[in-house]
């Protein structure tokens, strides 16, 4: 599938189908995909446990599930716990240097490992080490590009995949998370038992609404032929209809099947 195709056809799937299962081999491509995702310091911040729902007892299953993830925890074959390392600081000056010496961080930049030495570890990574807040919010801005590159990933190898929120006090004694771990999302994988569009793409703002141009207050301007480029290119694609009753009957049809309340 094409890179606009499979920003396009992303969804949150939450009618899995829970009796085909996914292979290793394309978990094994979201998580190689998360661990080629840009990073800081080039650190591992995203960490990631897999679980497969059959290895899973129903009652731990229930353990897991907060008040808005709930039936979809059940239904789909994997659950990726995501999370970020607040240990990143840890041999960050080996890392950096290595990247001098690989050219990645170029001389005519400042690089050398004086530099690194001197002034990127003790003015920049210590003082953030040691800010709670300035790290945690570090740990979640670099996981999440990992979290986001693993789900691309496994919508260009067909899979179905969401993100939810989880119980993450009672997660962390299941898996023994250790503490230094802070938990992001959980990544719901499997083949949809609903229609893979899920009744038409989400309802989204104007571009002018949220970027700008310059400075605050002077809205990005849409160029109309880019507008009708990624139509044709399938980024953007057909809208969730404000008749929702083709999709109503739908979920009606999966209720139907997995015997869920209506």
């Amino acid at each position: 599938m094409e890179f606009k195709q499979v920003v396009g056809s992303r969804r949150t799937i939450r009618f899995f189908d829970p009796n085909r299962p996914v292979e290793e081999e394309k978990i094994q491509v979201m998580l190689e995909a998360a661990n080629r995702a840009s990073r800081a310091v080039n650190a591992d911040f995203a960490k990631a446990i897999v679980c497969y729902r059959d290895e899973l007892s129903d009652e731990v299953r229930a353990q897991m599930k907060t008040p808005t993830t709930t039936v979809q925890i059940d239904l789909a074959p994997v659950t990726i716990f995501w999370y970020g390392d607040t240990s990143f600081v840890n041999g960050a000056q080996g890392r950096l240097k290595e990247l001098v010496d690989l050219g990645a961080l170029p001389v005519t930049h400042g690089w050398t490992h004086a530099y690194v030495d001197d002034l990127v570890y003790p003015q920049v990574l210590e003082p953030l080490s040691k800010d709670q807040l300035a790290t945690v919010w570090a740990v979640s801005v670099e996981a999440g590009l990992a979290i986001a590159q693993a789900m691309l990933a496994g919508v260009d190898e067909g899979l179905g995949v969401g993100l939810h929120a989880f119980n993450a006090a009672a997660v962390k004694d299941i898996l023994k998370v250790p503490d230094h771990w802070v938990p992001m999302w959980i990544l719901l994988v499997g083949y949809p038992a609903e229609d893979a569009k899920g009744g038409g793409q989400r309802p989204r703002r104007k571009l002018s609404d949220s970027f700008y141009r310059g400075q605050y207050g002077n809205p990005w301007t849409e160029i109309p032929a880019v507008t009708e480029r990624l139509k044709d290119e399938g980024m953007i694609q057909e809208p969730m209809p404000a008749d929702a009753s083709e999709r109503m009957t739908e979920i009606k049809q999966l209720a139907d099947r997995f015997g869920l309340p209506l």
